[in-house]
Order: C-alpha cells, then sequence, then structure tokens
C-alpha cells in the first residue's frame, strides 16, 4: 500500500557538521512532498531556534513540511557538550526511552503517524526502537565512504593486529581495507557523497547509494535567506563585503564548527593572512556556551580582511570573489567546496579530517596541505607561501573546476545521485 505523504523523523548525531547534511536531505524530501520531523537535544534544539530567532527570513522561509522537535540528551546544563565521550554514553543510555516516547506521543495526538526513521551512521541504534515499533529505517553517513568502510572492517583490523581494540595503532605502515565486507541489514544507507567520488570506497560497499552534493535547495533562491538548522546566526553581511571585492582574490578561512586552536596558532594564522596582502574572510566562533576565547594580536591590524562569527559557507563558496578555501577539511566543508570549483588548503584538526585532506592533496590533487614547525605550530611565512603557491596553481585551479563538473552532474534529472533519491522516496512511499 502506497503512502502518498510519509511521515519521517529524522534523527542526527547532535553536532552542527552532522545536522547540516541530514537537514539538507531533509529538505530534499519536503520538496518531494515528505512531512518531516527533525530530532536535535534540548541543548541543540535552544541553539538552533535562537539562531531563528534572530533572522526572520529563516523563520518566514521555513517549509511547513519540517517539523523541529527534541528531547533531552542526558547531560546537566553544566556539562561540557564538546566531551565527545561522555556525550556519546549519555545519548545511548537516556534518548532510546525518549525517542520511543517522543513517538507515542506524537502517534496519540493523530496529526502525524510517522513512517520512516532515518538515522546517522554514527548513532545508529534509534533502528532498534523504530523495528520495536514496527517503523521502517534507513541510515544517513555524514562522512566519506571510506570512512564508512573502515569502520565497518575495525574487528578484521583488530584481528590483522593493525590496530588494538582501544583504536590504537600497532603498527606504522599503509593498509587497504578487504573488500569482504560485513552483511548489510535490507535497510537504505546513503550519503553525501558521489560515484566520481569515491569510486573505490563504494566498490566496497555496494548497498550503500550515494545521493551527494547536498546542496541546500534555499541557497539558489535568496542571497539573505540564512540556512535552518544552524547552531549561530549567520552573518549575511559578508555576502555584501564580496560583492565588493576582485573575482577570484578572497581566501575564505573557516575551520568547522568543532576546531579549536590555542592562542599561539591563532597569532601565526591572523598574521600569516595579513602576509599575504590579499582579501580575507575569517570566521571566529562566538559561543556563549563555551569558554573559548580567542585574542586577536596587537600588530594585527585586518584592515583587508573581513571577520564574522558564522557564515553562510555554501553561498560564500559559490561566490565568485572566492580564490582558496583555508579548511579544516569536515566532510560538509569538503563536498561544498569541492562542488563549488574552490581549491584548498587543508588544515585538519582531528578524526577523518584527516584523511580528506590526503585525499584532497594526494588523490584528487585540488589543494595542498601546511607544513608545521618544530614546535607544533604552523608559521605565518608558512601560510603566506602556501597561499601564493596554491593560487598561482592553473593546474590544481582547473582540476577543481572539472571536478565541480562531475560533481553537479549528478544532481540533474538522470544523474546517478538523483536517480537514487528519487528511488529512495519511492522506497518511503510504498
Amino acid at each position: 500500500m502506497r503512502n502518498p505523504i510519509p511521515t519521517v523523523l529524522v534523527i542526527p548525531y547532535p553536532a552542527q557538521g552532522h545536522v547540516n547534511p541530514m537537514m539538507s536531505f531533509s529538505q530534499k524530501l519536503a520538496e518531494k512532498g515528505c512531512s518531516i520531523i527533525f530530532l536535535n537535544t534540548d541543548f541543540n534544539h535552544k541553539r538552533v531556534m535562537s539562531s531563528m530567532a534572530r533572522q526572520e527570513s529563516v523563520i518566514n522561509g521555513t517549509s511547513s513540511s519540517i517539523k523541529l522537535v527534541s528531547v533531552p540528551d542526558g547531560l546537566e546544563p553544566e556539562n561540557d557538550r564538546t566531551n565527545l565521550g561522555d556525550l556519546c554514553f549519555s545519548l545511548l543510555s537516556t534518548m532510546p526511552a525518549l525517542i520511543e516516547k517522543l513517538i507515542e506521543e506524537i502517534h496519540s495526538k493523530g496529526d502525524y503517524r510517522i513512517t520512516c526513521m532515518i538515522v546517522d551512521g554514527f548513532m545508529a541504534w534509534p533502528l532498534e526502537v523504530a523495528c520495536k515499533l514496527g517503523i521502517k529505517g534507513a541510515v544517513f553517513w555524514p562522512a566519506a565512504v571510506a570512512m564508512f568502510a573502515l569502520t565497518f572492517n575495525i574487528p578484521n583490523l583488530i584481528d590483522d593486529g593493525i590496530i588494538d581494540s582501544d583504536g590504537i595503532p600497532i603498527t606504522k605502515r599503509t593498509l587497504t581495507i578487504s573488500p569482504s565486507m560485513p552483511a548489510m541489514d535490507t535497510e537504505w544507507w546513503v550519503g553525501n557523497t558521489t560515484y566520481e567520488l569515491e569510486p573505490g570506497a563504494l566498490s566496497l560497499v555496494p548497498k550503500f547509494k550515494p545521493v551527494g552534493p547536498l546542496l541546500r535547495s534555499s541557497d539558489h533562491k535568496s542571497v539573505t535567506a540564512a540556512s535552518l538548522g544552524q547552531f549561530w546566526e549567520e552573518d549575511i553581511s559578508c555576502m555584501n563585503w564580496l560583492d565588493q571585492q576582485p573575482h577570484g582574490s578572497v581566501l575564505y578561512v573557516a575551520f568547522g564548527s568543532i576546531t579549536l586552536f590555542d592562542q599561539a596558532q591563532f597569532v601565526e594564522l591572523v598574521l600569516g593572512l595579513e602576509l599575504t596582502k590579499r582579501p580575507f574572510l575569517l570566521i571566529v566562533r562566538q559561543d556563549p556556551n563555551f569558554s573559548y576565547k580567542l585574542t586577536f594580536p596587537a600588530e594585527f591590524r585586518g584592515s583587508r580582511g573581513k571577520i564574522v562569527g558564522w557564515a553562510p559557507q555554501q553561498k560564500v563558496l559559490g561566490h565568485p570573489a572566492i580564490a582558496c578555501f583555508v579548511s579544516h577539511c569536515g566532510w560538509n566543508s569538503t563536498m561544498e567546496g569541492l562542488s563549488n570549483g574552490v581549491p584548498f588548503l587543508c588544515w585538519p584538526y582531528f578524526g577523518d579530517q584527516i584523511y580528506n585532506k590526503k585525499y584532497i592533496c594526494d588523490e584528487l590533487k585540488v589543494g595542498l596541505g601546511f607544513e608545521s614547525e618544530a614546535n607544533g605550530l604552523v608559521a605565518r611565512e608558512e601560510i603566506k607561501k602556501k597561499v601564493d603557491q596554491v593560487i598561482n596553481d592553473e593546474n590544481i585551479r582547473s582540476r577543481s573546476l572539472e571536478l565541480k563538473e562531475k560533481l553537479l552532474i549528478n544532481l540533474v534529472e538522470g544523474g546517478p545521485s538523483a536517480d537514487n533519491f528519487a528511488k529512495f522516496v519511492e522506497w518511503l512511499k510504498d
């Protein structure tokens, strides 16, 4: 029996880099007639609502097909939610019962009947609740598929003596993931990538269906409309500033929602930007929920730059003034930069960002990395050197633009990602 208006409960891991792609996916589903109930933790829900309240354009432009709800994450208000170990333990121990209660309350009101649950692959355990309640489920993977393949092979890596039971490498050598993947169940597995971008990794997990690049459709309709689901208010004044800069001149410098610089490295960064003598757009997060603060050095003038707390990144990267992207190489930023044909200067912070940097520089050859000094800092002179090098490299620029065209072909009717998405929507309506 077909369900013409499926109602989908979307559950991301409670971090900005996970909420963003799942919100983009939700918006695409809403455009195809699905009703979306998007579940954040109470802590992040308050941040999203606060950001929306300060930007009326978001509220006015929010689709009525997307309903924002929340449940507690189990932590106390004073607890540090950047402690990922504590957060994950609390989520797993408290949220299953809360999610089940939420679903029962939604059903009891009679306005919605949840027909599918889409969960973040970094915390797929809510599918146990879905199974218990007879709701079909799907998994959304917010990182590179290579990380998916690596995660599923952790038991093999332990058995082969490559890592120990804590995930620490035992030997210093490169490895190739075995093509013998663990069996996957009948649920859908989708993610923000393409066949052209990760052919090798996708060949290891043939059941995984790419639906990327996931780009916010609203970004193409309005310069001023902000993005739904942001933890911080987007400063759209940077778009007017970009309009005043020459084409291909601006360094966009943004390190995502988690990266932390110490004060010494921050000084080298900003003074290095000044050394380039180029205009730059620098993102320096300001979050009242955390005590993390950075201080600009007295000798920093910043006259060539624009500094904001948070920016509408997809719009920024699509602006013709952007020359290159100095990035932490999170997967969302990677996909957004590649989809706009922007060369990278890679500065990974942790986790999969290190792999993404190697992929950008060594495989795709659309970016360069920075070299650290003996004290561990990236010096201001190194920053200037690599900026000059990447901007003057016509081969990097041409490869970036060629890759952009290949990725965007996926989104047109008949493209591989568009076809996968259409089949997923059909499955939702069955």
